[in-house]
């Protein structure tokens, strides 16, 4: 049995299971916001660019900064308690944003729930990469990421139902319960590898924990494939997990969609979208990389140049129903693209440097792509609003879209020094 797996293969994917739930609850918390807010800018009064400090800003930006700290604890301390105290604490700030009685109070919860969330991800990914061996980190990354879909397609379908029936207020509520309930599921079914591993592999990875936060930053940042990843996944983020918590007020305002068909027909076919892409985005990717190493990265960004043109149609498209099909196709192509980075990662970081790596990606990601990515939506379809109306925030959706280019060219880049970069 290798170091990295000091468990057997049913253990290995009990624990994955676990982490599915978590990541689950995190996503869910997270992008359940894009459900409410057509009802919570109608109820505030607020402008699209303050509902895009709202989705965006308030929550980013204190997840973006929180990241490093948790993530030094996790490449130290034992990660199974970190993810239990972060699952808890969102969890109580997702109630708080159902009790907020202004637009500020609400903001000041998201900014809680970005705090909390902070500590999930770093620490998942760091484990996870401890329970599998490097054949089989792609596969186990990109089921990982898929509780990605699981969490928004609680979001949008249980999401649209609830705000539809009981308001937004309740459906915050009702959003905190599943996390707490997870938060159990950790404590007793997750294991910290720390307390098992007793070999050289350990003793090397604790060599690299015993670095500054400033030499581990210092030797991500030089290595090349790792920070043209970093890059490349800020304009992924920029645009995924950014502008395109637009699309219901999209399809709502030009389309005249239901809210709740909206959170049915597009929150399940984006779901299966993304949950094709992921697992077949993994599965190809380890595939791939025993051909060539350099194909983890090659493989999305071709995934990008494919996708940019559809998604460019889907918002110019005028058909509800034709929009789900082109849109369910690009995202399948975009959805490939995070387990392949996050693959990519960790063949490059180190061990002793694996929630930190994963830290400051999520730091880029959230602070410049999700937090900026709104903002910068809502002021172009707020600028564009007097000329075309209902159609405003579609033509801006097509323009953020353009970003998908960017990270098609850095993943091309990042893949040139992947091989030189490469670290146990």
């Amino acid at each position: 049995m290798s170091p990295e797996t000091p468990y057997t293969p049913a253990q290995r994917w009990w624990f994955l299971s676990i982490l599915f739930l978590v990541a689950s609850c995190n996503y869910m918390d997270r992008v359940i916001i894009a459900v409410l807010l057509e009802p919570i800018k109608q109820e505030f009064g607020a402008s699209d660019t303050l509902m895009g400090l709202l989705s965006g800003a308030s929550f980013a930006i204190m997840y973006a900064v929180m990241g490093i700290p948790f993530a030094r604890w996790a490449d130290r301390g034992n990660r199974k308690y970190i993810i239990t105290l972060a699952l808890v604490f969102w969890s109580l700030m997702t109630a708080l944003c159902g009790a907020a009685q202004t637009f500020w109070q609400l903001a000041l919860a998201r900014v809680g729930v970005g705090v909390g969330e902070a500590g999930s991800l770093p620490a998942s990914q760091s484990l996870l990469v401890d329970y599998f061996p490097p054949h089989q980190r792609a596969q186990a990354l990109a089921v990982f990421t898929s509780a990605g879909t699981v969490g928004y397609l609680l979001a949008f379908i249980g999401g649209s139902a609830l705000v539809a029936q009981y308001g937004w207020r309740w459906t915050l509520f009702a959003a905190a319960v599943p996390g707490l309930l997870v938060a159990f599921i950790t404590m007793w079914g997750l294991k910290e590898p720390r307390s098992v591993l007793k070999s050289q592999f350990v003793a090397s990875r604790s060599d690299q924990s015993a670095e500054s936060v400033k030499a581990a930053l210092l030797v991500l940042w030089h290595k090349r494939s790792f920070r043209y990843a970093a890059f490349a996944l800020t304009f992924w983020a920029f645009f995924t997990y950014g502008a395109m918590l637009f699309v219901p007020s999209h399809l709502v305002r030009a389309m005249n969609v239901d809210l709740k068909e909206v959170g049915a027909a597009y929150g399940g076919a984006s779901a299966v979208s993304a949950l094709i892409g992921t697992l077949g985005g993994g599965w190809l990717t380890d595939r791939l990389a025993r051909l060539d190493r350099r194909w983890v990265l090659r493989l999305p960004a071709w995934g990008m140049v494919a996708a940019t043109p559809l998604y460019v149609a889907a918002f110019l498209v005028q058909n509800f129903w034709v929009f789900l099909l082109i849109g369910a196709l690009a995202g399948c192509l975009v959805s490939a693209a995070l387990p392949a980075f996050f693959t990519a990662t960790h063949a490059v970081c180190g061990a002793g440097r694996r929630a930190m790596a994963v830290a400051v990606l999520l730091f880029f990601m959230s602070l410049i792509g999700a937090g900026l990515g709104p903002v910068v939506t809502g002021v172009v379809s707020d600028l564009l609003l007097p000329q075309f109306g209902a159609q405003a925030l579609g033509y801006a959706l097509a323009l953020m879209s353009l970003s998908m280019l960017v990270v098609a060219g850095l993943a091309f880049l990042s893949s040139k020094h992947l091989e030189a970069d490469a670290e146990p």
